[in-house]
């Protein structure tokens, strides 16, 4: 079973959803983004959403776009995050999800970009920018790896394409709540349950909703409706805010905490 299937069997059986939490590696530097990451982890987060910097996020609203930008400008690249991947593995043994683009995966190499993920400790990645019908010719190089590709599925998309996109997914599937980009006002939540039936009628994978969730009340909210939750921009947002702020990773721990606490239902 992999690191993140036992996850979510794990929050079945106590009752709670998952909160999965998205930071952009290396924002505002290497050292402060591990330690950003342990407070989260502190803070009672269940996946880690690693970002990896790059220069044109084109899913992602401003507040993200800013935090690549910062990342880059310290210094980040995939071999960096890499090598957070496994100071953080030292101090939390939650499953790891690598977000990004295929750009610097392409770059690095597919075969290499698995086997030295799993060396690091990361159990899965989703790339925003490859579609099932484009993936073969990187998943084909990791045959026998025990290494997730977590899949997007829109509110727009029709159920015979849900169905296709479910079948190449592994993990978990990432439900956009809505259109637009990351850091999006306006979640209806009664919107989110309708799309998720369908959704759940074509597989067994557990689902997880992000973009606009920023609040304990999002977040208890679609909890009622699905299998996790997603907090991306919201966290990257508090980073920005407080940026010199010496209290930074006490207030990531107390809000990582407060949101967690919402997926107790």
């Amino acid at each position: 079973m992999s690191c993140i299937k036992n996850g979510f069997e794990t929050l079945k059986g106590k009752n709670e959803k998952a909160l999965v939490g998205f930071v952009t590696a290396g924002d505002p530097d290497f050292d402060r983004s591990v330690e950003i990451v342990r407070a989260m982890c502190d803070g009672g987060m269940d996946v880690l959403e690693l970002g990896i910097p790059f220069s044109d996020p084109t899913a992602d609203g401003p507040v993200i776009q800013r935090s690549s930008q910062r990342a880059l400008k310290s210094g980040m690249s995939l071999v960096r995050v890499l090598e957070m991947v496994k100071i953080v593995r030292g101090f939390t043994s939650i499953p790891i999800v690598l977000f990004g683009y295929y750009n610097p995966i392409f770059r690095y190499g597919g075969k290499a970009f698995c086997q030295d993920s799993l060396a690091a400790g990361t159990d899965g990645v989703l790339i925003v920018d490859l579609p099932p019908e484009e993936s073969a010719e990187l998943t084909s190089q990791w045959e026998g790896a025990d290494f997730d590709f977590i899949r997007l599925v829109a509110p727009t998309t029709g159920p015979d394409r849900m169905k296709q996109i479910a079948d190449e997914a592994s993990g978990f599937i990432y439900l956009v709540s809505m259109t637009g980009v990351t850091g999006s006002q306006g979640l209806d939540s009664s919107k989110v349950g309708a799309v998720i039936a369908p959704l759940k009628a074509v597989t067994d994978l557990p689902v997880c909703v992000g973009f606009g969730i920023s609040t304990p009340d999002h977040v208890k909210a679609v909890a009622m409706v699905s299998d996790g939750v997603v907090v991306g921009s919201a966290f990257e947002r508090l980073i920005e805010e407080n940026l010199e702020n010496p209290g930074l990773c006490g207030m990531v721990r107390e809000y990582t905490q407060s949101l967690k606490d919402a997926t107790k239902i």
